[in-house]
Protein backbone atom coordinates (compact mmCIF):
# COMPACT_ATOMS: atom_id res chain seq x y z
CA UNK A 1 0.00 0.00 0.00
CA UNK A 2 1.08 3.77 -0.88
CA UNK A 3 1.08 5.56 2.68
CA UNK A 4 0.31 9.28 2.53
CA UNK A 5 2.11 11.36 5.69
CA UNK A 6 0.89 15.28 5.56
CA UNK A 7 0.49 17.67 7.96
CA UNK A 8 4.18 17.76 8.29
CA UNK A 9 5.62 21.08 9.03
CA UNK A 10 9.41 19.84 7.91
CA UNK A 11 12.42 18.54 9.50
CA UNK A 12 14.14 21.63 11.31
CA UNK A 13 11.32 20.62 13.81
CA UNK A 14 13.14 16.92 14.69
CA UNK A 15 9.71 16.28 16.31
CA UNK A 16 8.28 15.84 13.00
CA UNK A 17 11.57 14.37 11.48
CA UNK A 18 10.88 12.04 14.73
CA UNK A 19 7.33 10.76 13.91
CA UNK A 20 8.27 10.46 10.31
CA UNK A 21 11.13 8.21 10.51
CA UNK A 22 9.21 6.18 13.53
CA UNK A 23 6.61 6.14 11.53
CA UNK A 24 7.95 4.66 8.70
CA UNK A 25 9.56 2.11 10.83
CA UNK A 26 6.22 0.97 11.97
CA UNK A 27 4.49 0.56 8.98
CA UNK A 28 7.66 -1.23 7.13
CA UNK A 29 7.04 -4.01 10.00
CA UNK A 30 4.08 -4.38 9.25
CA UNK A 31 3.43 -3.95 5.81
CA UNK A 32 6.03 -5.07 3.38
CA UNK A 33 4.89 -3.73 0.69
CA UNK A 34 4.80 -0.44 1.95
CA UNK A 35 5.65 2.66 -0.34
CA UNK A 36 5.53 6.41 1.36
CA UNK A 37 4.88 9.84 0.17
CA UNK A 38 5.39 12.83 2.86
CA UNK A 39 4.00 16.63 1.81
CA UNK A 40 5.82 18.67 3.62
CA UNK A 41 5.41 22.71 4.14
CA UNK A 42 9.67 22.86 4.14
CA UNK A 43 10.97 19.92 1.93
CA UNK A 44 14.11 21.26 1.36
CA UNK A 45 14.82 19.98 5.59
CA UNK A 46 13.80 16.67 4.70
CA UNK A 47 16.45 15.93 2.05
CA UNK A 48 18.22 13.52 4.46
CA UNK A 49 14.73 11.30 4.51
CA UNK A 50 15.23 8.17 3.03
CA UNK A 51 12.79 5.72 1.42
CA UNK A 52 10.14 8.64 1.08
CA UNK A 53 9.02 10.52 -2.20
CA UNK A 54 8.71 14.11 -1.35
CA UNK A 55 5.69 16.54 -1.93
CA UNK A 56 5.77 20.26 -1.69
CA UNK A 57 3.07 21.57 0.60
CA UNK A 58 2.01 25.19 0.41
CA UNK A 59 -1.14 27.21 -0.18
CA UNK A 60 -1.55 28.94 -2.92
CA UNK A 61 -3.14 32.32 -3.56
CA UNK A 62 -6.60 32.73 -4.57
CA UNK A 63 -7.78 33.41 -8.30
CA UNK A 64 -9.40 36.95 -8.74
CA UNK A 65 -13.02 34.56 -9.53
CA UNK A 66 -12.05 32.67 -5.99
CA UNK A 67 -11.84 35.59 -4.26
CA UNK A 68 -14.83 36.37 -5.13
CA UNK A 69 -16.65 33.37 -4.13
CA UNK A 70 -14.80 33.26 -1.14
CA UNK A 71 -16.08 36.66 0.16
CA UNK A 72 -19.87 35.52 -0.99
CA UNK A 73 -19.73 32.22 0.95
CA UNK A 74 -18.07 34.35 3.88
CA UNK A 75 -21.06 37.05 3.52
CA UNK A 76 -23.86 34.81 3.35
CA UNK A 77 -22.61 31.68 5.29
CA UNK A 78 -20.05 33.00 7.47
CA UNK A 79 -18.08 30.27 5.95
CA UNK A 80 -13.90 29.92 4.52
CA UNK A 81 -14.48 26.37 3.67
CA UNK A 82 -14.66 27.21 0.03
CA UNK A 83 -11.38 29.79 0.42
CA UNK A 84 -9.07 26.76 2.48
CA UNK A 85 -10.12 24.16 0.08
CA UNK A 86 -8.99 26.12 -2.90
CA UNK A 87 -6.20 27.02 -1.41
CA UNK A 88 -5.24 23.86 -0.24
CA UNK A 89 -5.72 21.97 -3.45
CA UNK A 90 -2.37 21.49 -4.32
CA UNK A 91 -1.87 19.45 -0.67
CA UNK A 92 -5.70 17.35 -1.53
CA UNK A 93 -4.74 16.40 -4.76
CA UNK A 94 -1.18 15.31 -3.37
CA UNK A 95 -3.46 12.38 -1.81
CA UNK A 96 -5.18 11.07 -5.35
CA UNK A 97 -2.73 8.07 -5.84
CA UNK A 98 -2.37 6.94 -2.58
CA UNK A 99 -4.41 4.18 -0.20
CA UNK A 100 -3.97 5.64 3.30
CA UNK A 101 -4.03 9.21 4.51
CA UNK A 102 -1.77 9.92 8.07
CA UNK A 103 -2.39 13.15 9.34
CA UNK A 104 0.80 12.97 10.96
CA UNK A 105 1.26 16.66 13.21
CA UNK A 106 0.61 15.13 16.38
CA UNK A 107 -0.68 18.66 17.38
CA UNK A 108 -3.02 19.37 14.58
CA UNK A 109 -6.32 19.24 16.73
CA UNK A 110 -4.63 21.77 19.76
CA UNK A 111 -4.09 25.05 19.39
CA UNK A 112 -6.79 27.61 18.19
CA UNK A 113 -9.54 26.43 15.76
CA UNK A 114 -7.17 25.16 12.98
CA UNK A 115 -9.71 25.44 9.91
CA UNK A 116 -8.08 24.74 7.35
CA UNK A 117 -6.33 21.05 8.99
CA UNK A 118 -10.53 20.54 9.11
CA UNK A 119 -10.97 21.57 5.68
CA UNK A 120 -7.91 19.35 4.43
CA UNK A 121 -9.07 16.71 6.33
CA UNK A 122 -12.65 16.80 4.97
CA UNK A 123 -11.39 16.52 1.29
CA UNK A 124 -9.20 14.05 1.49
CA UNK A 125 -12.30 12.03 3.05
CA UNK A 126 -14.30 13.09 0.01
CA UNK A 127 -11.18 11.18 -2.42
CA UNK A 128 -12.77 8.07 -0.59
CA UNK A 129 -8.97 7.29 0.80
CA UNK A 130 -8.84 5.91 4.23
CA UNK A 131 -7.87 8.35 6.52
CA UNK A 132 -6.50 8.03 9.56
CA UNK A 133 -5.44 10.81 12.41
CA UNK A 134 -2.20 9.55 13.68
CA UNK A 135 0.01 9.79 17.00
CA UNK A 136 -2.44 12.79 18.42
CA UNK A 137 -2.97 14.64 21.57
CA UNK A 138 -6.03 16.81 21.86
CA UNK A 139 -6.84 19.09 25.03
CA UNK A 140 -10.15 19.03 26.60
CA UNK A 141 -9.29 23.15 26.43
CA UNK A 142 -9.12 22.36 22.26
CA UNK A 143 -11.81 20.20 21.75
CA UNK A 144 -14.59 22.29 20.16
CA UNK A 145 -17.98 21.03 18.42
CA UNK A 146 -16.36 21.33 15.17
CA UNK A 147 -13.20 19.58 15.99
CA UNK A 148 -15.27 16.83 17.51
CA UNK A 149 -17.36 16.73 13.74
CA UNK A 150 -14.32 16.67 12.01
CA UNK A 151 -12.45 14.17 13.97
CA UNK A 152 -15.51 12.05 13.35
CA UNK A 153 -14.44 11.62 9.18
CA UNK A 154 -11.52 9.64 10.21
CA UNK A 155 -11.17 5.75 9.85
CA UNK A 156 -9.21 5.55 13.15
CA UNK A 157 -7.65 8.20 15.42
CA UNK A 158 -4.78 6.57 17.43
CA UNK A 159 -3.74 8.80 20.30
CA UNK A 160 -0.43 8.65 21.64
CA UNK A 161 -1.28 8.88 25.31
CA UNK A 162 -3.76 8.08 27.75
CA UNK A 163 -5.56 11.42 28.91
CA UNK A 164 -6.43 12.06 25.20
CA UNK A 165 -7.87 8.90 24.56
CA UNK A 166 -10.00 8.91 27.55
CA UNK A 167 -10.95 12.44 26.59
CA UNK A 168 -11.64 11.66 23.17
CA UNK A 169 -13.45 8.16 24.16
CA UNK A 170 -15.54 9.73 26.45
CA UNK A 171 -16.47 12.77 24.12
CA UNK A 172 -17.40 9.85 21.32
CA UNK A 173 -15.12 11.18 18.57
CA UNK A 174 -15.04 8.55 16.84
CA UNK A 175 -15.70 4.77 16.63
CA UNK A 176 -12.43 3.48 15.91
CA UNK A 177 -10.10 5.31 18.89
CA UNK A 178 -6.80 3.45 19.86
CA UNK A 179 -4.12 4.22 22.52
CA UNK A 180 -0.13 3.51 20.99
CA UNK A 181 2.59 4.92 22.22
CA UNK A 182 3.92 7.83 19.99
CA UNK A 183 5.66 6.73 16.83
CA UNK A 184 9.17 8.57 17.30
CA UNK A 185 9.78 6.23 20.31
CA UNK A 186 10.78 3.81 16.99
CA UNK A 187 12.71 5.82 15.59
CA UNK A 188 16.49 4.40 15.59
CA UNK A 189 19.25 6.64 17.22
CA UNK A 190 22.73 7.09 15.15
CA UNK A 191 25.76 6.51 17.25
CA UNK A 192 27.21 9.54 17.33
CA UNK A 193 30.97 11.10 18.49
CA UNK A 194 31.12 11.66 21.56
CA UNK A 195 31.93 14.71 23.17
CA UNK A 196 35.20 15.28 24.78
CA UNK A 197 34.49 15.50 28.80
CA UNK A 198 30.97 15.14 28.12
CA UNK A 199 30.18 11.25 29.01
CA UNK A 200 27.20 9.45 30.34
CA UNK A 201 28.74 9.59 33.88
CA UNK A 202 28.74 13.60 34.09
CA UNK A 203 26.34 14.78 31.84
CA UNK A 204 22.58 16.37 32.06
CA UNK A 205 21.35 17.30 28.83
CA UNK A 206 19.06 20.09 28.61
CA UNK A 207 16.43 22.06 26.07
CA UNK A 208 14.29 24.47 26.10
CA UNK A 209 12.42 26.61 23.75
CA UNK A 210 11.45 30.17 22.61
CA UNK A 211 7.86 28.17 22.33
CA UNK A 212 7.89 28.48 26.16
CA UNK A 213 9.27 31.01 26.99
CA UNK A 214 6.32 32.82 25.11
CA UNK A 215 4.16 32.05 27.71
CA UNK A 216 6.41 32.57 30.83
CA UNK A 217 9.08 35.06 29.78
CA UNK A 218 11.47 34.49 32.95
CA UNK A 219 12.44 31.01 31.68
CA UNK A 220 15.72 31.59 30.32
CA UNK A 221 16.43 33.33 33.46
CA UNK A 222 14.88 30.53 35.59
CA UNK A 223 17.35 28.29 33.23
CA UNK A 224 20.42 30.47 33.83
CA UNK A 225 20.27 30.31 37.30
CA UNK A 226 19.89 26.58 37.09
CA UNK A 227 22.78 25.83 35.23
CA UNK A 228 24.96 28.09 37.80
CA UNK A 229 23.33 25.62 40.29
CA UNK A 230 24.66 22.74 38.56
CA UNK A 231 28.22 23.82 38.04
CA UNK A 232 28.04 25.19 41.45
CA UNK A 233 26.84 22.35 42.97
CA UNK A 234 27.53 19.57 41.65
CA UNK A 235 29.87 17.96 39.40
CA UNK A 236 28.00 17.59 36.26
CA UNK A 237 28.48 19.17 32.94
CA UNK A 238 25.36 20.68 31.05
CA UNK A 239 25.24 19.69 27.06
CA UNK A 240 22.33 22.20 25.60
CA UNK A 241 20.48 20.03 22.60
CA UNK A 242 17.94 22.25 20.38
CA UNK A 243 15.59 20.01 19.00
CA UNK A 244 13.44 22.72 16.84
CA UNK A 245 15.26 24.95 14.69
CA UNK A 246 12.79 26.53 12.65
CA UNK A 247 13.03 30.28 11.87
CA UNK A 248 11.45 32.23 14.52
CA UNK A 249 11.06 29.28 16.44
CA UNK A 250 14.15 28.24 16.67
CA UNK A 251 15.89 26.60 20.25
CA UNK A 252 19.59 27.34 19.26
CA UNK A 253 19.25 30.77 19.19
CA UNK A 254 17.46 30.96 22.05
CA UNK A 255 19.88 29.38 23.98
CA UNK A 256 23.44 29.97 22.31
CA UNK A 257 23.26 32.69 24.99
CA UNK A 258 23.20 30.94 27.51
CA UNK A 259 26.16 29.08 26.18
CA UNK A 260 28.07 31.86 25.53
CA UNK A 261 27.50 32.94 29.09
CA UNK A 262 29.14 29.91 30.64
CA UNK A 263 30.88 28.62 27.87
CA UNK A 264 34.49 29.72 29.81
CA UNK A 265 33.96 27.09 32.32
CA UNK A 266 34.28 24.49 30.09
CA UNK A 267 31.67 22.62 31.27
CA UNK A 268 28.72 23.41 29.06
CA UNK A 269 28.41 22.71 25.85
CA UNK A 270 25.65 23.32 22.63
CA UNK A 271 24.88 21.19 19.77
CA UNK A 272 25.28 21.97 16.47
CA UNK A 273 21.82 22.88 14.71
CA UNK A 274 22.95 21.26 12.12
CA UNK A 275 21.86 17.97 13.17
CA UNK A 276 19.19 15.24 12.23
CA UNK A 277 17.02 13.78 14.81
CA UNK A 278 19.14 10.25 15.22
CA UNK A 279 21.72 12.08 15.82
CA UNK A 280 20.33 14.25 18.43
CA UNK A 281 18.66 11.48 19.77
CA UNK A 282 22.20 9.87 20.02
CA UNK A 283 23.66 12.87 21.95
CA UNK A 284 20.75 12.56 24.44
CA UNK A 285 21.36 8.67 24.59
CA UNK A 286 24.73 9.62 25.91
CA UNK A 287 23.73 11.59 29.21
CA UNK A 288 23.20 10.45 32.99
CA UNK A 289 20.05 13.11 33.22
CA UNK A 290 17.70 15.25 30.82
CA UNK A 291 15.51 17.70 31.20
CA UNK A 292 13.57 18.98 28.29
CA UNK A 293 10.87 21.34 26.85
CA UNK A 294 10.43 19.83 23.28
CA UNK A 295 8.13 16.81 23.71
CA UNK A 296 10.36 14.84 21.03
CA UNK A 297 13.61 15.36 22.71
CA UNK A 298 12.08 14.11 25.69
CA UNK A 299 10.83 11.06 24.10
CA UNK A 300 14.33 10.71 22.87
CA UNK A 301 15.57 10.48 26.43
CA UNK A 302 12.53 8.48 27.80
CA UNK A 303 13.21 5.53 24.69
CA UNK A 304 17.28 6.15 25.34
CA UNK A 305 16.65 4.64 29.61
CA UNK A 306 17.48 8.40 30.51
CA UNK A 307 15.95 9.83 33.89
CA UNK A 308 14.12 12.69 32.05
CA UNK A 309 12.14 15.69 34.38
CA UNK A 310 9.40 17.52 31.51
CA UNK A 311 9.16 21.21 31.18
CA UNK A 312 5.55 20.42 30.15
CA UNK A 313 2.75 23.03 29.19
CA UNK A 314 0.16 20.66 27.37
CA UNK A 315 -1.68 17.37 27.84
CA UNK A 316 0.70 15.47 25.43
CA UNK A 317 3.57 15.98 28.16
CA UNK A 318 1.77 15.18 31.11
CA UNK A 319 -0.17 12.21 29.65
CA UNK A 320 3.28 10.66 28.26
CA UNK A 321 4.43 10.46 31.39
CA UNK A 322 1.30 9.04 32.89
CA UNK A 323 1.60 6.51 30.27
CA UNK A 324 5.46 5.51 30.89
CA UNK A 325 5.34 6.20 35.02
CA UNK A 326 1.59 5.33 35.75
CA UNK A 327 1.32 8.59 36.93
CA UNK A 328 2.23 12.26 35.98
CA UNK A 329 5.68 12.60 37.51
CA UNK A 330 8.52 14.54 36.92
CA UNK A 331 6.79 17.16 34.72
CA UNK A 332 7.01 21.13 35.77
CA UNK A 333 4.33 23.34 33.94
CA UNK A 334 6.86 25.74 32.42
CA UNK A 335 3.86 28.64 32.78
CA UNK A 336 3.92 28.88 36.17
CA UNK A 337 7.34 28.40 36.83
CA UNK A 338 8.85 31.62 38.50
CA UNK A 339 12.42 30.50 40.09
CA UNK A 340 14.63 28.11 39.79
CA UNK A 341 13.96 26.12 42.68
CA UNK A 342 11.37 24.25 41.20
CA UNK A 343 13.78 22.92 38.94
CA UNK A 344 16.42 22.61 41.30
CA UNK A 345 13.42 20.04 42.98
CA UNK A 346 12.87 18.09 40.18
CA UNK A 347 16.67 17.72 39.53
CA UNK A 348 17.38 16.85 42.96
CA UNK A 349 14.32 13.69 42.41
CA UNK A 350 15.80 12.40 39.36
CA UNK A 351 19.09 12.09 41.22
CA UNK A 352 17.86 10.85 44.68
CA UNK A 353 15.08 8.45 42.39
CA UNK A 354 17.83 7.62 39.57
CA UNK A 355 18.33 3.60 40.00
CA UNK A 356 14.26 4.08 40.74
CA UNK A 357 13.60 5.99 37.66
CA UNK A 358 16.26 3.56 35.46
CA UNK A 359 14.42 0.38 36.54
CA UNK A 360 10.94 1.74 35.41
CA UNK A 361 12.55 3.10 32.07
CA UNK A 362 13.90 -0.37 31.80
CA UNK A 363 10.63 -2.05 32.34
CA UNK A 364 7.83 0.58 30.47
CA UNK A 365 9.93 1.44 27.44
CA UNK A 366 10.25 -2.26 25.62
CA UNK A 367 6.38 -2.16 26.38
CA UNK A 368 6.00 1.79 23.85
CA UNK A 369 7.97 -0.07 21.68
CA UNK A 370 5.21 -2.79 20.91
CA UNK A 371 2.57 -0.69 21.61
CA UNK A 372 3.73 1.37 18.77
CA UNK A 373 4.65 -1.43 16.72
CA UNK A 374 0.95 -2.70 17.11
CA UNK A 375 -0.33 0.61 15.89
CA UNK A 376 1.09 -0.20 12.54
CA UNK A 377 -0.72 -4.02 12.62
CA UNK A 378 -4.14 -2.49 13.01
CA UNK A 379 -3.24 0.23 10.59
CA UNK A 380 -2.51 -2.52 8.24
CA UNK A 381 -5.65 -4.15 9.30
CA UNK A 382 -8.04 -1.31 8.63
Amino acid sequence: MKYFMFNHSGSRNHGCEAIVRGTMNIIENADGNASFVLSSYDPDSDTGLEGVELRTTSARPLSGFEKIVSALNVKLRNSEYYAHAKMYSGLIGQAEDCDVCLSIGGDTYCYGDNAEIRVVTSEIKKLGKKLVLWGASVGEEDLDENKLENLRLFDAVFAREPLTYDLLKSRGANANIFLHADPAFCMERDDVEPIEGFDKSNTIGFNISPLIAARNPAILEISEAFIKYILEGTTLNVLLVPHVVVPGNNDYDYMLPMYIKFKETGRVKILSPELNAKQYKGYIAGTRFFIGARTHATIAAYSSGVPTAVLGYSVKSRGISKDIFGEEKYVIDSRTLSDEKELIDQFELLVSEEDEIRKTLLRTIPMKLRSAMEAGRILRDL
